[in-house]
């Protein structure tokens, strides 16, 4: 009788490898004793690995993007607008101070530019390795983490392989990879948390998915059009007073900060960049009326619409999921702005863990179905989706990393770190664009020529001010880079130079050194 009961312990070991279940029937206790353990052991083998698909991916992914950062601002490929910017807020966090950035204007609080107190967070990181580095490696850090709840979740309504195709196309996509290519933006902070809410809202835990998504209000000040989406989500599922009261404080915090914070902090007193959302047709009602066609013409932005989805072979817009993504496509197709037009800088990042939810969200019922077709549907859906990112990956920046000239430094390069540590630190210092983020850490820098004029945003007709500050390191060829080859922003050549010689012949300045087109010039 107990070597039956023995074998029979045995089958039903071989049955929960193979089947995953098993109902208990004996009575004796050292059978359930072993069963109990071969539990364990299956538990054990079937919830550590995922967890090491999607955090492995997640490594994986901050090694490439802090890669290309580190290695774009080793290269002189960064920007004063916007790592330069940025890295002064947070220079000022860490010493107790408000966020003023003087590459943005003289006593120009960055909370009146744009609402980000979220910034605050990364002033610990800086006081203890001050360096534009500490912004870059965070970014690839917050980016990468995002993948996490995607892969999660693919995971559990596909399946393993769909969970890597699913990190492999957030990972990949262009709409990151311009993000990581272009310095440092705040919007880092809001992808994450947009991943883990959509992670909640298809798990159907509302409260979850309110608490990752209300700090987009300290984000950017249009993020809380995203929240209000999410809320109307949430109400449309059923959970009516959850979800709307989420669109409520979404839509209020975004009037608040629009109308009131940002204007507040702000030295002229109003939004910095309010003439984006000026009415296109002199009427709000006649802008609303031709919102449609505006939102795709010019073709840039139809050509941006298409490839927003494009990761996700467009199957996204199968589900409700898709809607999360109208207020940012929303205020950037009907900016006046042309920058937000198009698949450059870092405006759709936010959009690519909506575009990879909702695609999963659309395959799951197929997968659900079990049946031959349904599987069929599921696989081709997901062989297209990586058949696309991996068309795309040539034409966006993350395929710098295979370049052979991000790996070579030049004499260009060379010579402005050379002229770069003949400024002392603490001083004050006037630098081409490119040259402003290798300084900033240590001096305090404004833009050569002055930009922007009495806080106004490209309006570069006005006479530039007299520069003010002890030196100026000029570059006349500044290194080539994504998104702008010429690198000459904000002044065309010609005027940058006409500057340069006035502040010789008029401002007292006289050149200390010059190598490879560069000028360093001291009062």
């Amino acid at each position: 009788m107990r070597t039956t009961r023995t074998a029979g312990v045995a089958r039903a070991a071989r049955a929960i490898r193979s089947a995953g279940t098993i109902r208990v029937v004996s009575r004796d206790p050292a059978p359930r004793r072993s069963l109990a353990a071969a539990l364990a052991d299956w538990k054990n083998t079937h919830t550590r690995r995922p967890a090491l698909l999607w955090w492995g991916w997640a490594a994986a992914l901050f090694a490439l993007y802090a890669t290309v950062g580190a290695r774009r601002h080793a290269l002189i490929r960064t920007t004063g607008y916007d790592l330069g910017i940025f890295e002064q807020a947070v220079k000022a966090y860490a010493q107790l101070r408000a966020p003023v950035s003087p590459l943005r204007g003289e006593g120009f609080n960055l909370l009146g530019d744009h609402f980000h107190p979220v910034l605050v967070v990364l002033a610990p990181l800086y006081r203890l390795a001050p360096s534009p580095y500490t912004l870059l490696f965070a970014q690839a850090a917050l980016l990468a983490v995002a993948v996490v709840p995607l892969a999660r979740r693919a995971r559990q309504a596909l399946g393993r392989r769909a969970a890597h195709v699913v990190a492999f196309a957030y990972g990949l996509s262009w709409g990151i990879a311009s993000a990581v290519a272009f310095d440092f933006h705040e919007v880092c902070f809001a992808v994450p948390l947009v991943s883990f809410a959509l992670e909640a809202l298809a798990l159907r835990r509302w409260g979850a998915a309110v608490a990752w998504a209300a700090p987009l209000l300290l984000v950017k000040e249009d993020l809380g059009l995203t929240l209000a989406a999410i809320g109307g989500y949430i109400a449309w599922k059923g959970r009516r007073r959850l979800g709307l009261t989420t669109a409520a404080a979404g839509l209020l915090g975004s009037a608040l900060e629009f109308k009131a914070l940002m204007p507040f902090f702000s030295p002229a007193g109003t939004y910095a960049h309010a003439a984006n959302l000026e009415p296109a047709h002199g009427s709000l009602l006649a802008t609303l009326a031709f919102a449609p066609l505006d939102a795709v013409r010019p073709e840039v932005k139809a050509t941006t619409l298409v490839l927003v989805f494009a990761p996700a072979a467009l199957i996204a817009l199968r589900s409700p999921l898709a809607w999360i993504a109208v207020p940012t496509l929303g205020w950037r197709m009907l900016s006046q702005n042309p920058f937000h037009w198009g698949t450059s800088f870092h405006y759709t990042a936010v959009l690519m863990p909506v575009v990879l939810a909702a695609m999963t969200d659309a395959l799951a019922p197929y997968r659900r179905a079990g049946d031959a077709l349904g599987r069929r549907h599921v696989r081709a859906s997901l062989a297209t989706t990586a058949a696309i990112t991996l068309v795309l990956i040539p034409s966006f920046p993350l395929a710098q990393v295979v370049h052979r000239s991000t790996w070579r430094s030049t004499e260009h390069v060379a010579a402005a770190r050379a002229l770069l540590d003949r400024i002392p630190d603490g001083a004050t210092v006037a630098a081409s664009n490119r040259l402003a983020p290798q300084l900033t850490s240590r001096t305090d820098v404004v833009l050569f020529p002055t930009y922007p004029v009495h806080w106004r945003l490209y309006d570069t007709g006005r006479q530039v001010p007299p520069p003010s500050a002890e030196w100026i390191v000029y570059d006349r060829v500044p290194p080539e880079s994504w998104p702008y080859p010429p690198g000459y922003w904000p002044y065309p050549r010609e005027r940058q130079e006409a500057e340069l010689v006035k502040a010789e012949q008029a401002y007292g300045y006289r050149v200390v050194a010059q190598r490879d087109g560069i000028t360093l010039l001291r009062r």
